[in-house]
């Protein structure tokens, strides 16, 4: 079964000038599809367009509700980049706020039930740590991390990301 990664991105709220676009309609139009089209061309495939509440703060204790609208695309992954177990693992576990991004636990590495209680802490702290990488992730845009993250692993700078 393919699996596949989202992506969302806010939809334009303004036209763009360009030749032969006229009036208001025109120009958004041209706008929308240079978005469309720009993530396109990154390998991304158009699904949807939503239109979602969000609230607001205004003021020191008011709050405002306004409406979102965000376009959807979608890519497939490949078939290897995370099994079945590994997502449940990560769904299962309770989410924290991790400062490093740190790599998806092998099955094998999965503490048994008659393991050391210091083994299942680290075992725990592997898989939240594991669960925030993938989530921090996914609010990046990027797919889940397919070996192990350390520092010696991280690209240097972009030139590097696209290398591989």
């Amino acid at each position: 079964m393919p699996r596949y990664e989202y992506r969302v991105v806010p939809a334009p709220e303004r036209g763009k000038k360009a030749k032969g676009a006229k009036g208001t309609s025109g120009r958004f139009a041209v706008a929308l599809q240079d978005v469309m089209n720009e993530m396109g061309a990154a390998g991304w495939e158009y699904q949807r367009t939503d239109t979602l509440p969000c609230q607001e703060r205004v003021g020191l204790t008011g709050k405002q509700t306004t409406f979102q609208h965000m376009l959807v695309f979608r890519r497939e992954l490949a078939e290897e980049a995370v099994s079945d177990e590994e997502v449940a693992g990560l769904l299962a576990a309770p989410e924290d706020d991790a400062e490093e991004v740190a790599a998806v636990p092998e099955p094998e590495a999965q503490p048994t039930e008659k393991a050391a209680p210091a083994e299942k802490r680290d075992a725990v702290a592997a898989a939240r740590d594991a669960a925030a990488a993938l989530s921090a992730r996914a609010h990046e845009g990027k797919a889940p991390a397919l070996g192990p993250a350390t520092p010696s692993d991280k690209p240097a700078n972009k030139a590097d990301v696209a290398a591989e």
